[in-house]
């Protein structure tokens, strides 16, 4: 696919900034971190994360909780673009390396799109082709006659069908 080959991610100061952080992240943490955010990306409106959630975040990763939202905003920025691009996992690796992003954390990544990658791109597609319909109930009163001339209304479209086949 060609798309896959866009996926470009800018050398910006606050993604050299965000990667210096993400590097500095304990390795064993970080593939749950990645799931997590994955797993969340499609839901527009909801975060990651609660304000409970961050602060523990906060405290096991001993980040403030600017630089903690700058990871995190950065990890969900390159994931939807693996989204949004459909990458292959060799063209992800390629461009976590190109933005310094450490091996380990590279290959976590790597690893999570593998898994989850396509599962995530199907829940984008859902939710942009197909977004979600409100059900309602509706609640409709014929008179006789209106009822009458409706059943042979659908007897007509009914005939018109059958004709077809």
């Amino acid at each position: 696919m060609a798309a896959s080959a866009a996926l470009v991610l800018p050398d910006s100061p606050s993604m050299k900034k965000a990667v210096l952080l993400i590097n500095t992240i304990d390795i064993g943490r970080f593939p749950r971190l990645l799931t997590r955010i994955l797993q969340k990306l499609h839901l527009k409106a909801e975060s990651s994360f609660s304000e409970e959630e961050e602060e523990k975040l906060q405290a096991a990763f001993s980040l403030e909780k600017q630089d903690l939202h700058l990871v995190l905003e950065t990890i969900s920025f390159i994931l939807e673009q693996a989204v949004y691009h459909n990458s292959k996992p060799a063209t992800l690796q390629q461009q976590l390396e190109n933005i310094r992003l450490e091996q380990d954390k590279a290959e976590a990544f790597v690893n999570t799109w593998s898994s989850m990658g396509q599962e995530t791109v199907e829940k984008f597609r859902q939710r942009i082709l197909a977004p979600h319909k409100k059900l309602e109930k509706v609640l409709v009163e014929f008179t006789h006659k209106e009822l009458f001339d409706f059943y042979n209304k659908l007897e007509t479209i009914q005939a018109q069908l059958d004709s077809l086949t």
